[in-house]
């Protein structure tokens, strides 16, 4: 005996959509901001004589803030203490608090020398100069003297 299923191509659709919103849904709750892992959330531009990095430190003094340069590795760490309100209790925490540290390598040498560092408004700006080595050169072309022969 054969038993007839009625094909139903609506039925089809919605258990297709469910299974992409459940697929979407876990790959965006899986994915973290920075902020929320500790680690730092970096801007990084090059130019041809220099690194610029920014860094969002709302709250952090610039003593909080240790910068450490070895081997081509910067390091930017700290800390932002949590506040404490003793005569209050909190009802909603959402801004992050505690140690913060980032790596990242550089792709050329910089000149450790002249580095600076400078904290405005919130934001931590680093000029990182590469060395003389590093930065492009032009090379001009000559035109070759004919010879008298």
């Amino acid at each position: 005996m054969t038993t007839v299923i009625c094909w139903n191509p609506i039925r089809e659709m919605a258990t297709m959509q469910g299974a992409l919103d459940r697929l979407f849904d876990e790959s965006w709750h899986n994915t973290r901001a920075p902020a929320e892992t500790g680690a730092l959330a970096l801007d990084v531009h090059e130019s041809d004589s220099a690194y610029v990095v920014n860094a969002a430190v709302p709250g952090v003094s610039a003593d909080a803030v240790n910068i450490s340069l070895h081997d081509g590795v910067l390091t930017i760490s700290g800390e932002l203490p949590q506040p404490t309100h003793e005569t209050s209790r909190a009802l909603l925490l959402e801004r992050s608090y505690g140690k913060f540290q980032r790596s990242i390598r550089l792709p050329l040498p910089v000149a450790q020398d002249n580095v600076e560092a400078t904290i405005e408004n919130g934001v931590l700006t680093l000029t990182l100069p590469k060395t003389a080595e590093a930065q492009p050169r032009t090379i001009p072309v000559k035109t070759a003297q004919p010879s008298l022969n």
